[in-house]
């Protein structure tokens, strides 16, 4: 029997709406089992490349092995998990290259929170409070965490902490006010990940409206999140009444600055969302496979080199959709 048919028996139902209430959860499929081969006694050990069993630096330190973290949802955008290897490929400048790595365990994580504090944020911030919690839920005790609130100016209101406690208790004092320098606290939030601990790091941004206060442009703050290897995602909370020509663009800058890293933007326009949307980004940062290749490019030029992944799903199953940073610059040294 073709193993693919109970799933796809599975996604029938799904679409029929017999499983509505499953639409959340994540979809798995069963890897095939085969035997391990016996070993030959008459070839030699190999062993296996250390490199290739942890996480290195991120790679405008170290173009070695060239990590790519993915993540795989369905058409009802619900996470995939239980693929392999063999299921994804991978090319730079459109050059095919070999992948050496593969993963898809739980790492540790260095996040990030970007919270908006300005002045319209005001009939939203206590739905906006708990859904920031709700995302450390989702966090491992191995996780650490910070916290940065925006106004008239961007302010580190929790050091890296692995205490929702500690988070939840500095949230009180947030109160909206002012303008908001979005890019800004970006700029900041970038700035504090040079002392994280994990190699993984991701930034959460909770946000109404555009940027009408940064000293920092979009073209900066875009050029810094393609150097860095930090995964951004965004909840909009979008007010479509009386917006301002900044808070129209909005969505926009939020969906180029989070795509490039591989992260992904969720528009909302019902705060009571805020905590689901917050506790699916912090599940999908936990279901993410992890590509690791040698790139086929040894030059040291500091160029953009743009990154594909492709999936190869198994047979019987409906058109997936993959998630992955869209390329990195080369060392220059």
């Amino acid at each position: 029997m073709n193993w693919a048919w109970p799933l796809l028996l599975l996604l029938m139902l799904a679409a029929m709406g017999t499983l509505a209430s499953a639409q959340d959860e994540p979809v798995h499929i069963e890897p095939r089992k085969s035997e391990a081969p016996k070993p030959d006694p008459n070839k030699p050990e190999i062993k296996e490349d250390p490199s290739l069993k942890t996480y290195t630096k991120p790679v405008k330190v170290d173009v070695d092995l060239v990590l790519v973290n993915v993540t795989v949802t369905d058409p009802m955008n619900r996470l995939v998990t239980g693929l392999e290897k063999d299921n994804f490929a991978l090319s730079e400048q459109n050059a095919p290259q070999v992948i050496k790595y593969f993963s898809s365990e739980d790492e540790p994580i260095s996040l990030g929170v970007i919270f908006d504090v300005s002045g319209s944020m005001s009939n939203k911030i206590d739905k906006s409070r708990d859904a920031i919690v709700e995302f450390f839920k989702t966090a491992n005790p191995q996780d650490e965490f910070f916290l940065i609130t925006f106004s008239e100016k961007p302010e580190l209101l929790s050091d890296f902490t692995n205490s929702i406690e500690d988070i939840q208790g500095k949230l009180v004092y947030a109160i909206p006010k002012g303008r908001t320098s979005l890019l800004d606290a970006i700029y900041m939030g970038m700035d504090k990940m040079h002392e994280a601990k994990h190699n993984k790091k991701a930034l959460l941004i909770i946000s109404d409206g555009g940027d009408n206060r940064s000293r920092y442009t979009d073209s900066e703050i875009k050029s810094l999140v393609k150097e860095a290897d930090v995964e951004i995602y965004a909840i909009g909370i979008y007010d479509n009444l009386n917006s301002t020509p900044e808070e129209t663009r909005g969505p926009y800058l939020l969906n180029e600055i989070t795509e490039s890293t591989g992260g992904r933007t969720f528009p909302i326009n019902d705060v009571s969302e805020l905590g689901d949307v917050a506790t699916k980004i912090g599940v999908e940062l936990r279901n993410q496979y992890v590509l690791g290749y040698r790139p086929t490019n040894k030059a040291r030029d500091g160029k953009w080199r743009k990154l594909k992944v492709k999936l190869n799903a198994p047979k019987g199953l409906p058109p997936l959709n993959v998630h992955a940073k869209t390329g990195y610059y080369a060392p220059q040294q």
